[in-house]
């Protein structure tokens, strides 16, 4: 949800520019019109960048920053969801897909396999109010982006057919089963706009649209769609990165153009809406926690009062201060309880959701009466100050962490450009945020919350309407379809591209682009904790991640979950300051530190502006060295551990993930579930946390990553109060005896009346090895299952259309590991789909790789570094892993030898060893009942599973 249009942007540094402008006055490309230029100014709030317009009426912003050898290219097209017909919703999405089915001098899935093979990456995505195609490469292949993007936009026609056009429509209607049919929770907002706008508002159906709908279209009101919408006249390309402005500029007027102009595009004007009365509507769904989700319909994108109301939803229901919070899930009255304004460029809603409890204690109207309490309260108690600097304080930092990606810069510019046609609108949006008061988010609840009608959802399980909040008094209008009028050939008016070149030649990589591993430093604390770091210097900001041997694997065998109960209570209070307390301090810094148990360790993150080090560190000494530890605490968390653990339960894969680990790991500490179950940490007790603390959290087999604006020295120093920090021996493991799985079975766990079938193919596969046998297993199943042209997503995606997506990975921890192929598929295609999946890794496993497929993982693969450090997240997790693995500094190097000279005969070996099919066992979670008989007939034996929980 689009909480705040700000939550990428970002603030212009001292260094954070350092290119030199392309002047307003120098000549440019024949066609192409200077319009702006915002340079980088010491204090103020800017991205830089440059404003083109090219003849054509397409809208070019450059922003160069040569900090990282990449560029990142984004094509925003002025149009989603809410400028559908009726009638035909859904079709801004479905033509996403379209886009990436090649056009005239682009094959079928060239596109995909283009960016792939020059190590990039890419995606669309579609909202109600824009579409958005991106990709981020190596700095040298950005001609080449130039000219794909330019082909789909100025040629996509002369490649579509019927064919594509029903396996993407397939891949739609997968994609909604899987992510609104078959997903807890799922049609929550789809119920909520139907309830909230009329049916002829834009707003009143989903992106992904009405299946009903996308089967009454053809091809030709695709072709269409895409000559209404799709011209570079309502278009936006952002270029960020590494580049030459001037001979970018060439190249974007060589591609684009010659591309004729589209029909005029206004804006649409803007529809907030009004409710005549509150309006009650139900969702009976296969959940076990009833939820409460209420709409008050609010203002648009970029009203007057859109950062008052902004602000106000954040107060409500935003972290551990909010009024939600506080009164509801602190006092145990509801699981999870928040708020927030969705905004968008017509109409925005602000929301307000509570969770209730499993079992009889969820009962929906009690529960309102307890929202509307708080809701109402505002008016009385009013709005603090001092709330609305927290909140301040963190929109500041989020603006500065924008700055660490080229991708974060590069969509704020287009999204401003977009909706406000302003690319440097931050300003504006900065200043907004910076004027509210008291008294302006007041006006904003009385204008809009306070006594007005909502829209309330309750959503309870299955034939238990005695937990809703009211009897429906709603029923949206019925959806009267129009009278599909079939679009003929002769009615769509083409568009004819003029060039002076050969758009058939794909263009060539520039020279190639070094990627620079980053500068690192090691040393230890006084007690011995180990230090890696390296210096970050393109945004004032630290991050830490400080590591102690308190994970998972040492749950007691009964008490599995307590790891997990313990970093949570050391999210809590210390004993100098409550919670709460913490939490205020932190917003108003702009910082953050939270506490997360993994497999082995449990890690303590810090993120902070530079300047605030001290005063953030303080509060992490605070956090590690003194946590408060109450009963009321440790009675409110275990609580809402438990309910987690139900609500997490309902999801499919959650179901598969666990099946995957009880059928591999069968007697061993790696088959329980992550987060313990309900009658284990029932068992746990206030002390056995306290002792899992001091035994466990302790320096010794401890290390911190640090990645930030400091130098080794200035760390080293702020280090030095945990450097005197004392406590027990590194703890050891047990060894664990993996169970040998001599016959192949499916394993067939029951999820009834689901739509779509989870499927996962897994094996006990190698532990972790940076340069070893699973590196170079990897390496054999990128062709087979690791990228989107892969084998098996091409297969059951692009050619069958039975899933939204295929896959497979092989991963490894420091004792385990295990190979993995997946997919959820349409459940009438279940079996045919496990056909296809044998016989997938039945070719590999016994021909082998291509020569083709050898040469693009080479490619693929080899080119991938200059985009892998980036920013500090990608930066710590590559420290992270060399201290975790005890890895050589210079493994990166030895890899990248491995993919330029492993030969074809050791991957086709490794294919021979990992991916035969008889070695997999066969996980289903699918509606038994009807998948068991079909699954019989594969002649494997078919187990149901029945999982602990």
């Amino acid at each position: 949800m689009q909480k705040w249009i700000l939550s990428a942007a970002v603030l212009s540094l001292t260094g954070c520019s350092q290119f030199v402008e392309q002047s307003s006055t120098q000549a440019l490309p024949k066609g192409v019109t200077f319009v702006e230029q915002v340079k980088a100014v010491k204090g103020e709030a800017v991205i830089p960048y440059s404003k083109y317009r090219l003849a054509n009426g397409l809208t070019v912003i450059l922003s160069p920053d040569h900090s990282d050898p990449l560029v990142n290219v984004d094509v925003t097209y002025h149009v989603g969801s809410a400028r559908e017909q009726q009638g035909k919703s859904g079709f801004a999405h479905f033509f996403e897909h379209m886009m990436f089915q090649g056009s005239k001098h682009v094959g079928d899935q060239q596109h995909f396999k283009l960016i792939t093979e020059a190590g990039g990456n890419l995606n669309g995505s579609t909202n109600r109010d824009r579409t958005n195609y991106f990709e981020t490469v190596p700095a040298n292949q950005l001609e080449k982006v130039l000219w794909l993007e330019s082909d789909r936009m100025g040629f996509l026609l002369d490649a579509v057919s019927q064919r594509k056009f029903e396996i993407q429509r397939d891949t739609v209607k997968n994609e909604r089963a899987q992510n609104f049919e078959n997903r807890p929770y799922g049609l929550i907002y789809e119920k909520m706009a139907e309830a909230l706008y009329p049916r002829s508002h834009p707003y009143s159906w989903q992106t992904i649209g009405y299946v009903e709908d996308l089967d009454r279209v053809d091809v030709n009101d695709l072709k269409a769609f895409f000559l209404r919408w799709y011209g570079p006249n309502n278009a936006t390309l952002t270029i960020g990165g590494d580049i030459n402005k001037a001979q970018t500029l060439e190249w974007v007027n060589k591609y684009f153009g010659s591309i004729p102009r589209g029909p005029e595009v206004k804006n649409a004007p803007k529809q907030p809406v009004t409710l005549p009365s509150d309006r009650y509507i139900t969702l009976q769904d296969n959940i076990k926690q009833p939820m409460l989700m209420m709409g008050w319909p609010t203002a648009y994108l970029g009203a007057a009062e859109q950062p008052s109301l902004d602000m106000l939803g954040q107060v409500i229901g935003s972290g551990t201060n909010s009024l939600l919070y506080q009164k509801l899930v602190k006092t145990g009255k509801a699981v999870d309880a928040g708020a927030f304004q969705d905004c968008a460029e017509l109409a925005c809603t602000m929301y307000v959701y509570a969770m209730a409890p499993s079992g009889d204690k969820g009962h929906l109207d009690t529960l309102r009466k307890e929202v509307m309490s708080v809701v109402n309260g505002i008016e009385l108690q009013g709005i603090k100050k001092a709330q609305l600097d927290e909140i301040k304080g963190s929109v500041e930092a989020s603006a500065i962490y924008g700055l660490q990606s080229v991708s974060g810069k590069v969509s704020q510019l287009a999204a401003y450009q977009t909706f406000f046609g302003n690319p440097n609108y931050i300003s504006t949006d900065l200043a907004n945020i910076d004027k509210v008061n008291t008294q302006s988010v007041m006006r904003a609840y009385n204008q809009y919350i306070y006594q007005h009608p909502s829209v309330t959802l309750s959503v309870v399980p299955h034939g238990e309407l005695q937990l809703q909040a009211a009897k429906p008094n709603y029923t949206p209008a019925p959806r009267v379809l129009p009278k599909n009028t079939k679009i003929e050939d002769k009615d769509l008016a083409y568009r004819t591209v003029k060039d002076n070149f050969d758009r058939s030649v794909m263009p060539k990589a520039s020279k190639p682009v070094k990627a620079v591993m980053p500068t690192l430093y090691e040393f230890s604390l006084a007690n011995g904790i180990k230090v890696i770091g390296t210096q970050y210097q393109e945004t004032p900001t630290i991050s830490l991640q400080l590591t102690v041997p308190a994970g998972r694997r040492l749950d007691p065998a009964s008490k599995e979950g307590l790891a997990e109960l313990t970093a949570a209570m050391m999210n809590e209070g210390s004993e100098k300051f409550t919670a709460e307390e913490i939490a205020s301090k932190l917003d108003t810094l702009g910082s953050s530190i939270s506490v997360h148990a993994g497999l082995y360790d449990t890690t303590i993150s810090l993120s902070t502006l530079t300047k605030n080090l001290p005063e953030t560190m303080a509060l992490l000494e605070q956090r590690l060295f003194h946590p408060a530890f109450t009963e009321s605490d440790f009675n409110r968390l275990k609580k809402q551990m438990i309910e987690g653990i139900v609500y997490e339960h309902q999801s499919v894969d959650w179901l598969a993930s666990q099946a995957t680990r009880e059928v591999l790991f069968k007697g061993t500490v790696f088959s329980r579930p992550s987060d313990g179950t309900k009658q284990t940490l029932s068992r746990i007790t206030l002390q056995d946390v306290k002792d899992f603390y001091k035994r466990y959290y302790t320096p010794n087999s401890a290390d911190a990553v640090v990645v930030g604006d400091i130098t080794q020295s200035q760390l080293t120093k702020a280090l030095a109060p945990i450097g005197q920090w004392q406590g027990a021996p590194a703890p050891s493991i047990t060894p664990q005896v993996l169970p040998v799985l001599k016959q192949q079975a499916i394993w067939l766990v029951n999820k009834p009346n689901a739509p779509q079938t989870v499927i996962r193919l897994a094996r006990q596969g190698m532990p972790f090895d940076a340069t070893g046998e699973l590196f170079k297993t990897q390496l054999a199943n990128f062709n087979l299952a690791g990228n989107f042209n892969s084998r098996i997503n091409m297969n059951l995606r692009e050619d069958k259309g039975y899933t939204y997506g295929a896959g497979g990975y092989f991963s490894g921890g420091k004792e385990v590991g295990l190979g993995v192929y997946y997919a959820q598929v349409r459940a009438n295609t279940t079996v045919a789909s496990i056909k296809e999946f044998l016989a997938e890794l039945k070719k590999m496993s016994t021909s082998g790789l291509t020569d083709k497929e050898v040469n693009f993982m080479r490619l693929a693969v080899g080119q991938q570094d200059a985009l892998s450090y980036e920013t500090p997240s990608q930066k710590a997790a590559l420290l992270g892993n060399i201290l975790a693995y005890h890895l050589p500094k210079d493994f990166v190097a030895q890899r990248n030898h491995i993919v330029d000279s492993i030969s074809k005969s050791t991957m086709d070996k490794l294919a021979e060893k990992w991916f035969n099919p008889k070695d997999y066992q066969i996980i289903v979670v699918g509606d038994a009942k009807s998948l068991e008989p079909q699954l019989k007939t594969l002649g494997l034996p078919v187990h149901l599973l029945s999982l602990t929980k």
